[in-house]
């Protein structure tokens, strides 16, 4: 604990090793957090079922294809049932990175499938029409307010997914047209603070990333900064209404703005799901 508090007050004290930490270290150092979740809904044949989260991804800010491979062969090494991606693939442009994003996130494979929403960054630079074609090449079910059966054994759940609620047109109601109202359902929003629209539907659990956790934090405060719809519920679990809509927010991989990460490591989640 002295040595943990010690270090902390140097990367504090010492502006130049502050930054040397938060430019070079921490975007790099990866955090797999598990999580278990008790969900009422939740049919008794996916209890146990493994979902994978991640999220701002943002390729050609500081993060390479050659990183995300990597971070690829991370969540297969986990053997998740499902993977869900919540926004952000790129932070601008395109580029050349099109069809080797599409050959890396290609080798994700989950028994459930991969669903995918857009994020406020994905429509940046007129982009949009190619990170919807690299989403779909590469095998996401991307959910433009829209939303999927997922069957195991004689149940099913449904994967929904909305557009993004800065730049996009997010219509829950369109997305749960076919959804039957006591079927158990996990949203995808790219920004968390939609959770409070959410609340007012038949969801019962919310993933978002958008924030990054405010991407800086200071010891005992917290984070500086958060987006607009990435500030009421701006990092990690959250419980509303009761625990009608469970919510959790991801730190996400890559950065954004400052290519720097302080007290806020890049994080990959990992859930249990549990019934009853």
């Amino acid at each position: 604990m002295k040595k943990c508090l010690f270090m902390l007050a140097g990367l504090i004290l010492t502006p130049s090793a502050g930054y040397t930490y938060a430019r070079f270290a921490e975007p790099r150092w990866l955090y797999t957090k598990e999580i278990t979740i008790q969900l009422k809904r939740l049919p008794s044949a996916f209890d146990g079922m493994r979902v994978v989260q991640f999220s701002d991804v943002h390729l050609g800010f500081h993060y390479t294809v050659e990183q995300l491979n990597e971070l690829v062969d991370h969540i297969q090494s986990l053997q998740p049932d499902l993977i869900c991606f919540t926004g952000d693939l790129f932070d601008y442009t395109v580029g050349s990175d099109a069809a080797p994003a599409v050959q890396v996130l290609s080798r994700l494979k989950a028994p459930l499938g991969k669903g995918a929403v857009l994020g406020n960054h994905d429509y940046y630079g007129k982009e949009t029409e190619k990170i919807k074609r690299i989403l779909l090449d590469s095998g996401f079910a991307l959910l433009m307010n829209q939303s999927v059966p997922l069957k195991r054994e004689k149940s099913t759940i449904w994967l929904s997914g909305v557009d993004d609620m800065w730049d996009g047109k997010p219509d829950l109601p369109k997305a749960l047209h076919d959804v039957p109202s006591d079927a158990f359902t996990l949203l995808l929003s790219h920004c968390p603070d939609f959770a409070d629209i959410a609340l007012k539907h038949s969801i019962d659990l919310q993933l978002s990333g958008h924030s990054h956790g405010g991407q800086v934090r200071l010891p005992f405060y917290g984070h500086l900064f958060t987006p607009a719809y990435g500030s009421k519920y701006p990092d990690g679990y959250y419980s509303l209404g009761d625990g009608k809509l469970q919510v959790y927010t991801n730190r996400g991989i890559g950065v954004s703005v400052l290519p720097i990460r302080f007290f806020c490591r890049p994080e990959l989640s990992i859930f249990t799901l549990r019934s009853g």
